[in-house]
């Protein structure tokens, strides 16, 4: 039992400091006979609590945050998750996605564990990114963590988040010119509808291709084609593939009469994608 008489300040000087309740900020100082440091390590503590209860719930919901760089060479995705969709709208966790985000581009991170440790500010303090998550589990009550960490890099990324956080997107241009933030952003928002599963057909793997060559096969003999129009038909079918399936030989969305990779030519000669990444939440 605590000696120090807990005030209503002191509760709301600490409920100011870390976000935690009312009731969760007065049983902190009281535990810990009123020292604010203490309290904070209680309330963090109870967050770790609150996540291993948690380990077994699912956290499909959350929020995709593509960001780029000042200089516009590196972009990176993040995905953070909660467990629902009340949570995952609310401005306080999309802020702390940002923020999330915004560190990854600035301290560059190799890994998401490696981004874990790296260091955020809060309200109440400066700590590592995975204690900021616990803070925050103990404080919402819900299973939250990061289950995506894309990096690109390029002369120009440009990153494009759709759907309300729901999916984000980074294209690496070839050069930065005059119109390439505008063409990136098209190309992105292309990313985004059409899901291409490369940048050119060099981009295919072979499995892919061998299995697309023999879904064909098999449907032409199915149409009762003789054998040996078999391979020459195959081969115009997976160039369809190619056409539908890789973002450069795509039509572009804006202007069917033209494929992607037409489309970034007029905005300057040679223009193109060298990479892309694209990752939606709970995908």
């Amino acid at each position: 039992m605590s000696l120090v008489q807990i005030s209503a300040s002191d509760v709301n000087k600490l409920r100011q400091q870390t976000g935690a309740g009312m009731m969760d900020c007065k049983k902190a100082l009281t535990e810990t006979n009123g020292d604010f440091e203490a309290a904070i390590d209680y309330l963090r503590k109870k967050g770790a609590k609150v996540a291993a209860s948690r380990q077994d719930r699912e956290s499909k919901e959350g929020v995709v945050i593509a960001r780029t760089s000042e200089d516009g060479k590196r972009g990176v995705i993040i995905e953070l998750n909660c467990e629902t969709d009340f949570v995952a709208k609310n401005a306080e966790f999309i802020a702390f996605g940002n923020a999330i985000a915004n560190n990854a581009v600035e301290s560059k991170p190799k890994d998401i564990a490696e981004l874990g440790q790296t260091m955020i500010d809060t309200e109440a303090d400066r700590v590592s990114i995975a204690d900021a998550i616990l803070d925050k589990t103990g404080k919402i009550g819900e299973k939250i963590g990061i289950s995506k960490y894309e990096v690109l890099e390029g002369e120009k990324v440009v990153a494009y988040i759709h759907g309300n956080f729901r999916l984000g997107v980074l294209v690496a241009l070839s050069a930065n010119v005059a119109g390439s933030e505008e063409a990136g952003k098209d190309v992105a928002m292309q990313i985004a509808a059409m899901n291409p599963i490369a940048v050119d057909k060099d981009g295919v793997d072979a499995t892919t291709i061998q299995r697309e060559l023999e879904i064909a096969k098999e449907q032409i003999r199915q149409e009762g084609k003789p054998e040996e129009m078999v391979e020459k038909i195959a081969t115009g079918k997976l160039n369809k593939f190619y056409k539908d399936s890789t973002l450069l030989n795509q039509e572009f969305v804006k202007d069917p009469s033209k494929s992607v990779a037409q489309f970034l030519s007029a905005v300057d000669k040679g223009l193109t994608v060298t990479a892309f990444k694209r990752v939606a939440l709970g995908a």
